[in-house]
């Protein structure tokens, strides 16, 4: 079941198919075939959105993110959820239940 609501630490969430994603030196870069809207996620932003391409909670993509830079966990959480929040928005990820 797929939820449209604020992302929390608690949810999981997961990319929503119809993205063309590339890598442009050294940043992840992405056309949503939908919306016909270009993307540059970054750095970071792409190394998260490799992270969410199968399910996963909101929680363990902070703490594997945390184990791998130097960043203190309320910065990572605050950072983190609103980009997520922004690719929700953007309808680019879902809110998963039941995995």
């Amino acid at each position: 079941m797929i939820k449209t609501s604020k992302v929390s630490l608690d949810n999981r969430v997961v990319q929503n198919e119809g993205n063309i994603v590339s890598d442009m030196d050294g940043e992840t870069v992405m056309l949503n075939v939908q919306n016909g809207k270009y993307y540059n996620l970054g750095n970071i932003g792409g190394l998260i959105w490799s992270y969410i391409e199968e399910p996963i909670k909101i929680s363990e993509l902070i703490t594997t993110l945390i184990s791998e830079y130097e960043i203190e966990q309320k910065a990572c959480e605050k950072q983190v959820l609103a980009f997520l929040e922004h690719l929700m928005n953007e309808k680019l990820i879902s809110i998963v239940d039941g995995i």
